[in-house]
């Protein structure tokens, strides 16, 4: 038997053309309905369509070819449209609100709030729900990532020593407060490069590249600024952190490291003006 994976994307294959839309074969869940304003042009029966499915107001299986801001399985960070006496209702980026249910509310969720959820299928009624209490969706295994190894990551929330993330969809990280030298918001997606995971599983995480490829990276990065700004930069090892970071997007040690490398390659001079190529 083969089912639709609600909630998710699938390849279906258009069956019948009716007025409103067309027909997909949804296996054994009988055909779905792409309406008219989803079908692509010059769709044709037997074509191959790639839709996300999900439940409409009268939970009918239907497909759309929108992409939506989250599908089930994954954290995201999403405003609340509207609420009533059982939810909140956030926008998904579709034509029908993601519910969430008041116990799976931390707080009262506020209409015109965005909060970090988990998309999922709920068990008894097997629709399409979010859920703010992410940890219990975190998952349990022990990441087998590898120092240095580049992880994309979902920024969630602020804590005394740094900034949560969610990492590739499924772990929990922090990235330190000594260690950001830019403004991160909750509900930022970025790239970050582990650095160590802890014994309880949790990752420690930075938005540098770690060692001595780093510091080669960046040093082709300021030796191609250099040859681009008339051979000069008024930026040196005195310089504040904010000031490099605002110019290059790199700490303060990553850019000295580099300077050093340069200089002793004998490819650019350094004084109290900044750095010049020679």
């Amino acid at each position: 038997m083969q089912h639709i994976k609600l909630g998710k994307y699938n390849q279906l294959e258009v069956v019948k053309t009716v007025d409103f839309g067309v027909y997909l074969d949804g296996f054994d869940d009988g055909e779905i309905l792409l309406p008219t304003r989803y079908v692509p042009a010059d769709c044709r029966v037997g074509d191959v369509l790639n839709v996300f499915i999900y439940l409409d107001n009268e939970e009918r299986l239907v497909a759309t070819t929108l992409e939506p801001l989250v599908q089930v399985g994954q954290f995201a960070w999403l405003e609340v449209s509207w609420v009533n006496e059982y939810g909140a209702f956030l926008n998904w980026g579709l034509m029908k609100d993601l519910f969430v249910p008041f116990r799976e509310q931390k707080m009262k969720m506020q209409m015109g709030r965005s909060y970090l959820v988990h998309a999922h299928l709920d068990e008894d009624s097997y629709r399409i729900v979010a859920s703010a209490k992410v940890e219990k969706f975190l998952s349990k295994e022990r990441p087998d990532y590898q120092p240095g190894e580049e992880v994309d990551v979902l920024v969630w929330q602020r804590t005394d020593l740094g900034v949560k993330v969610i990492v590739d969809n499924l772990y929990g990280g922090l990235l330190y407060n000594s260690e950001l030298f830019t403004s991160v918001e909750p509900g930022m997606r970025l790239t970050a490069y582990v650095k160590q995971v802890r014994e309880d599983g949790k990752i420690d995480l930075t938005l540098h590249k770690q060692g001595y490829a780093k510091v080669e990276d960046f040093s082709d990065t300021l030796l191609a600024y250099l040859k681009e700004h008339d051979g000069c930069v008024r930026l040196h090892d005195k310089s504040p952190a904010e000031a490099i970071y605002d110019t290059f997007g790199v700490s303060k040690k990553t850019f000295k490291k580099a300077v050093g490398d340069l200089y002793k390659k004998r490819l650019v001079a350094i004084s109290e003006a900044g750095i010049k190529l020679l």
